[in-house]
This record gives C-alpha cells, sequence and structure tokens, in this order.
C-alpha cells in the first residue's frame, strides 16, 4: 500500500458494507425499495493511542466494534451479519454442542480444540447470510482498488478470516493451560486465556501484514486466502459494488478533511 494511501479497514453487511480509517467510519446500504443510502462520522473509540505490544490488537478491535451501534442509529435498515435468524440457532446449538464437548473423555487439547471450532461456527455461518458473501466481496474490490491503485479481487491481505487459524491455535493453547488450574480459579484464567489469544493473535496477524513477502508470513496466510475464496465471499453485482464504492468514498472524505 502507498504511504499516502489511508489504512482502511470495512465489514460486510447483509444489505452493504461498511468502511472505517483511522479516525472515521462510512457506512452504505440498499434498502428494500431499492434505494442507496449512506451515513458517516467521527470514530468515538480510538484504539490507536494503545501502541503497546498485546494490547493494540484488542484495542483496534474493540474500536471497530464500537462503531456499530452507531451505524443501526445512523441507518435503522442496516442488517448485520449475526442478525440472520439461522445464526441465531446456530449459537445456541454451539453453545449447548460446546457443554456436551467439555464433559466427553477427549484429551484437553482435542476438547479445546473442539470447543473453538464451535465458537467460529456462528461467525463463520454469517457469512452465507443471504447477500454477506457478495458485500464482502464487494468491499474486499473497492478496498483493495483503492490501496493498489487497480483493480481490487475479492482477496485481501488483512481481512480477519485470517486470524480465524491464529486465534484457534492459540485459544486452544491458552484453554489447555486454563483447564489445569483449580476448579475455583477456571473462569479466570479461562477468560485471561481469551484475552491472551485475542492478543498473540492479533500481533501475528500484524506481522504477517507487514511481511507478506515472508515464507512463513505466506503460509500462514495461505488458509486464510483459500476461506475468503470458497466460503467467505462470493461474486459481487454492479449495484453491490456501488454501495462498496459509495462507502469508500464517505469515508475518505471525512479522513481527508481531518488530515
Amino acid at each position: 500500500m502507498a504511504d499516502d494511501k489511508v489504512r482502511l479497514g470495512g465489514m460486510a453487511l447483509a444489505n452493504g458494507v461498511l468502511v472505517h480509517g483511522p479516525t472515521s467510519w462510512a457506512c452504505a446500504i440498499r434498502t428494500e425499495g431499492g434505494e442507496l443510502e449512506v451515513a458517516a462520522g467521527r470514530k468515538r473509540v480510538l484504539g490507536g493511542p494503545f501502541a503497546a505490544p498485546l494490547l493494540r490488537g484488542p484495542a483496534r478491535l474493540l474500536e471497530a466494534l464500537a462503531i456499530v451501534p452507531e451505524v443501526k442509529r445512523a441507518l435503522p435498515e442496516a442488517r448485520l451479519p449475526l442478525e440472520g435468524a439461522r445464526v441465531l440457532v446456530s449459537t445456541v446449538v454451539s453453545a449447548t454442542a460446546l457443554q456436551v464437548v467439555r464433559r466427553t473423555r477427549l484429551t484437553a487439547a482435542a476438547k479445546e480444540l473442539l470447543a473453538g471450532l464451535l465458537t467460529f461456527a456462528p461467525a463463520v455461518l454469517s457469512l452465507r447470510e443471504e447477500g454477506v458473501a457478495a458485500y464482502h466481496g464487494a468491499e474486499h474490490i473497492a478496498i483493495g482498488g483503492y490501496e493498489r491503485g487497480e483493480a481490487g479481487t475479492r482477496e485481501h491481505e488483512r481481512c480477519g478470516t485470517h486470524l480465524v487459524g491464529p486465534l484457534l491455535l492459540t485459544a486452544t493453547v491458552g484453554n489447555v493451560l486454563a483447564a489445569r488450574v483449580p476448579p475455583r480459579l477456571r473462569p479466570v484464567a479461562r477468560a485471561a486465556a481469551a484475552a491472551g489469544a485475542v492478543a498473540a493473535s492479533t500481533e501475528l496477524f500484524a506481522w504477517m501484514s507487514r511481511n507478506q513477502g515472508h515464507p512463513l508470513a505466506r503460509a500462514l496466510a495461505r488458509p486464510g486466502y483459500a476461506f475468503q475464496q470458497r466460503v467467505a465471499t462470493a461474486e459481487p453485482t454492479a449495484e453491490q459494488l456501488d454501495v462498496a464504492e459509495a462507502a469508500l468514498r464517505a469515508c475518505l472524505e471525512l479522513e481527508q478533511a481531518a488530515a
């Protein structure tokens, strides 16, 4: 990415795209009536000041999540991927299956690996909700095209799908260790393991982004790219691309005004 380009992130909705930069966000949706609606604003929570390793990743994740309520207030018709009925059912089923897995006689590592997969299941299913995969592809094409100055593709090196592998690995290790502490301390240990997994995996993700030519970084990114191609994205329509471009333009306008 060129030095003069604003570093952007994004999120696909079931009916639109959210784009956010260092200080601002913008969301564009296609209403049920076919109209394009756009809202934008300044971020109220900024994770940038937290520059210390193991803190900056979770801080930026909280920064991104803090935008969601603002989007819903500005665009009530915006449909988040986790709002789908299938996702809600999957969440209940995954939570029930998780309790069953923890009571089995599997090894601690096998239990925690299965638990991690079950935890991710609702998020993965949300990507297959109607419209989400196509808008995810549109998000990548718009942001990637801006960053590279040429036609973008459905795959992007900073997509959150690259976090799945590192997060699953670090969470499994952390929860195996947490399972060894006395039962009365186990809830605290599991919470600490979850926080540590997020911190460690985001640091690894950041290293991968900075060292894309490194053989290890390429190997770690390969599953994420495959997941994007086969599951997480779909080819968007021209109208869906227009939505993503509208969100991109609105976000860049605010970022450039703040520069």
